[in-house]
């Protein structure tokens, strides 16, 4: 995107994380960009401060001392102290991202989530390991929350990669426009493609949308001969069934001897997000523990192959 004169148009992204030394997102060694904001709502996110696209406290209640020093700096009242001393947060007051509070906290009990980056800004940190994207053929990955409810950014970031050399993928949920997704995959080496459940009730029931959009999304980048990788976050009792494991299967049929579709990566679950939930004031969706023992992931991993499908287990 450039203006009248040919220079780029720095445009800014809202970001809630970078991470270095990534080995699961895409090829060799990787720097994940995590965009905030989401259109879905899946009950096993372990990213919660990545599903709205503004500011969010996060607050570790064993760690404070309720001292009020945030109290005093918040410029909004976020902060205050109860009657019985406790340290309290009013969530329906939207923070500044000031960060005034993380900076006085004595005890590291506060941290604001959210950043707004320009492209400049964001390849500049991707451009610092550079020597080991090189050598380990990895890259860039965009995650979230959903890269393409910012894809403007997105697609100028993707282009400015391209432009040095350096491998891109994006993890997506598919919920987007075909246009916005098309547009992206100019610039894109790798999709790394969510199915949660084929069934589109079910998805709903489990992710707060209908996944039409998704499943078509996910055909034309096959059909346009993106390269794919399938990826399909697994829970006990919840998507695990051989029945509901065959139907996706069924659905990528059509495109198993093509070049371009990559595999299937399964994704079982794990608790790393459990603890964000409070910290933000939110209850945590899952009851009990629908992790997969071995042996489960064992017999859907030989279920995939029957079918001749290229499958491996992603454990973080």
């Amino acid at each position: 995107m450039s203006d009248t004169k040919g220079a780029i148009i720095e445009r800014k992204a809202f970001i809630f994380n970078v991470q270095k030394y990534n080995m699961y997102d895409g090829p060799g060694v990787r720097t994940l960009v995590f965009f905030k904001g989401c259109p879905l709502r899946c009950r096993w996110c372990a990213n919660p401060e990545g599903l709205e696209r503004k500011y969010q406290v996060m607050f570790k209640s064993n760690s404070c001392v309720n001292c009020g020093a945030c109290v005093s700096v918040c410029p909004v009242g976020i902060h205050g102290i109860s009657r019985d001393m406790k340290h309290e947060i009013n969530r329906k007051i939207d923070c500044l991202g000031c960060r005034k509070c993380q900076e006085v906290c004595p005890e590291s009990a506060l941290s604001i989530m959210g950043e707004v980056k320009t492209v400049s800004e964001v390849m500049e940190i991707i451009e610092e390991d550079r020597e080991f994207y090189d050598v380990s053929g990895g890259g860039v990955t965009l995650g979230g929350g959903e890269v393409t409810m910012q894809s403007e950014f997105a697609t100028n970031l993707l282009m400015m990669c391209k432009q040095e050399g350096i491998n891109t993928a994006i993890e997506t949920c598919g919920y987007t426009k075909l246009e916005t997704i098309l547009k992206m995959a100019e610039f894109v080496d790798l999709f790394l493609f969510d199915i949660k459940h084929v069934d589109s009730q079910r998805h709903y029931e489990l992710t707060g949308v209908h996944n039409e959009r998704i499943l078509n999304n996910l055909k034309e980048l096959l059909r346009k001969r993106y390269n794919v990788k399938v990826r399909m976050p697994l829970l006990k009792g919840i998507n695990d069934s051989q029945h509901e494991i065959e139907s996706v299967i069924d659905f990528l049929k059509p495109f198993r001897d093509y070049k371009n579709f990559k595999g299937i990566d399964l994704l079982p679950y794990h608790k790393l997000g459990v603890n964000k939930y409070s910290q933000l004031d939110k209850e945590y969706p899952i009851e009990g523990d629908p992790s997969l023992s071995n042996d489960q992931l064992n017999r859907i991993e030989s279920w995939i192959k029957k079918y001749e499908f290229p499958v491996a287990v992603v454990k973080h």
